[in-house]
C-alpha cells in the first residue's frame, strides 16, 4: 500500500459497484472509502471503511505490518461507511483500544453493541504513539453530532470534510492523478451531504486556520497535497454560501410549454449578458446536480405546470429539498403553466415566502395552456431582469 508521508499509509478500497450513494446520490465515478494506517512503536488505524469491502481492507492493512497487531483504532466519523468495519477489525484485533469521543461511543455502542475497550478523548487532547503524536479536534455538526477530526504533525485526517465523490483510480495523492474530474463532485458531495451544516463548518475551519497543513487525508477522493489551499478555500467558500454571478434554470414539463417558456427566458438572461447559464428538466436530471450547481450559482429561476390542482410533483420535491439544504442568500424567480385550473405560481411563491426566504427578482409569470406573444413578453423581461440584478451584484463586488 501506499505510504503518504513518515510512515502513514493509505488502506482504503474503491466501490465502483454501487449506484447510488446513501441510496440517493448517483455515483457515475464510483466512490472510495479510505482508511490510514500509522506504523510506529503504537500502530494506529484512522476510520475502517464499508463493511462488504472487508476482505481488501485487511489485506491492504497486513501488506503494511505483517503479523503485528494494532493498538488503536481513531473513529472520527460514526456513518456505517467509516465504522462498518469496527466489529470485524475487534474479531481480528482483540486488544484493539477504540479512541473518540463521548458521542461516538454512545453511537458505537447503538450501531455494534461495543462498549468496552474505549478511549475517551476531548477537543484539544492527544495521544503518543512514538515518534508521531495525535491531536484530537471536535467538529460537532460536519454533519453528525460526534464528528472530530485528527492531527498528526502537519497532516490532517479530516472524516469527510474536504471529501468529494469518485473512486482513485490508481493514485491517492492528488499530485499523482488528474483532478479535473474530483472538482465539480466535491462541490456536489458538499452541498447535498453536508451543505445544511454551514455554520459548523465554519467554526471547524476557525479552530483548524492556525495549523499548518501538509496532507489532508479525507474519508472520500483524493489525498489533498498540492492542491490543499485550493480545497480550504472552496469549503470556506461554500460554507458561507457565497456564490458565482451565474444563473440556474429548472422547470418541469409535461407536453413542452413550460420547457419553451424556459428557453426564453435563458435566452433574454444570455442576451442580457449572463454568461454562465444551466438548464435542468427536473424529472430527467438528478435532482444532486440541481443543488450543486444552486450552490454554485447566484441565480435561480424555477418553473412547472399545474399538476392534479397543486405543483408539479418533481419540483415540489426538488424545492423541498432545497430549504432542507437550508441554501442560504440567493435571487429567485419563477414562472408556471396550467391548462384550466392555475396553482403552480403561487405554490412556488408560497416556497420562497415560507421556507426558502430568497429575494424575489422580477414578475412571475403565469402562463395559460400555451405561450402567447404577451406571456412570452413576460418571459423576457423576467430573465432581464435576474440578469439585471445578477449584473449588478456583480458589479458591486468589483
Amino acid at each position: 500500500m501506499q505510504e503518504i508521508t513518515n510512515k502513514i499509509y493509505y488502506v482504503g478500497v474503491n466501490d465502483r459497484n454501487k449506484t447510488l450513494f446513501e441510496g440517493l446520490w448517483p455515483l457515475p465515478n464510483g466512490v472510495s472509502y479510505n482508511s490510514y494506517l500509522i506504523d510506529d512503536e503504537k500502530v494506529c488505524l484512522i476510520d475502517t471503511v464499508e463493511v462488504d469491502f472487508f476482505t481488501q481492507f485487511i489485506e491492504h492493512i497486513q501488506e503494511v505490518i505483517g503479523d503485528r497487531p494494532i493498538d488503536y483504532l481513531v473513529v472520527n466519523h460514526m456513518e456505517p461507511d467509516h465504522s462498518g468495519s469496527i466489529a470485524l477489525i475487534k474479531k481480528y484485533y482483540p486488544n484493539i483500544q477504540i479512541i473518540g469521543n463521548k458521542k461516538t461511543f454512545q453511537m458505537m455502542e447503538g450501531f455494534y453493541g461495543i462498549a468496552k475497550d474505549t478511549v475517551e478523548v476531548k477537543n484539544g487532547d492527544t495521544i503518543e504513539l512514538g515518534s508521531h503524536t495525535l491531536n484530537f479536534v471536535l467538529t460537532p455538526m460536519v454533519h453528525w453530532p460526534e464528528t472530530m477530526v485528527t492531527l498528526c504533525g502537519s497532516v490532517l485526517f479530516s472524516g469527510d470534510a474536504f471529501g468529494c465523490f469518485g473512486a482513485l483510480n490508481g493514485g491517492v495523492i492528488d499530485e499523482q492523478i488528474n483532478c479535473d474530474t474530483f472538482w465539480l463532485e466535491m462541490v456536489r458531495y458538499y452541498s447535498n451531504i453536508v451543505g445544511k451544516y454551514g455554520t459548523p463548518v465554519q467554526n471547524a475551519l476557525k479552530k483548524l486556520a492556525d495549523v499548518k497543513l501538509d496532507y489532508i487525508c479525507a474519508t472520500h477522493g483524493p489525498v489533498w497535497h498540492q492542491y490543499i489551499n485550493k480545497v480550504v478555500a472552496e469549503y470556506d467558500r461554500m460554507s458561507k454560501y457565497e456564490t458565482e454571478p451565474g444563473l440556474v434554470i429548472c422547470y418541469g414539463t409535461m407536453y413542452g410549454n413550460t420547457e419553451r417558456a424556459a428557453e426564453v427566458i435563458a435566452r433574454a438572461a444570455s442576451e442580457a449578458g449572463v454568461k454562465n447559464i444551466v438548464m435542468y428538466n427536473v424529472s430527467k436530471t438528478h435532482h444532486s446536480y440541481i443543488i450543486r450547481d444552486v450552490f454554485r450559482y447566484k441565480g435561480l429561476i424555477v418553473g412547472a405546470p399545474t399538476y392534479n390542482t397543486a405543483l408539479y410533483h418533481e419540483m415540489d420535491v426538488l424545492l423541498s429539498e432545497l430549504a432542507g439544504k437550508d441554501i442560504k442568500n440567493h435571487l429567485l424567480g419563477w414562472f408556471g403553466s396550467y391548462g384550466w385550473a392555475s396553482k403552480a405560481v403561487s405554490e412556488i411563491a408560497r416556497w420562497n415566502e415560507e421556507k426558502l426566504h430568497y429575494e424575489a427578482v422580477g414578475e412571475p409569470v403565469e402562463i395559460k395552456q400555451s405561450l402567447t406573444p404577451e406571456t412570452k413578453a413576460a418571459c423576457e423581461s423576467l430573465g432581464q431582469a435576474m440578469a439585471a440584478r445578477l449584473l449588478s451584484i456583480c458589479s458591486d463586488s468589483e
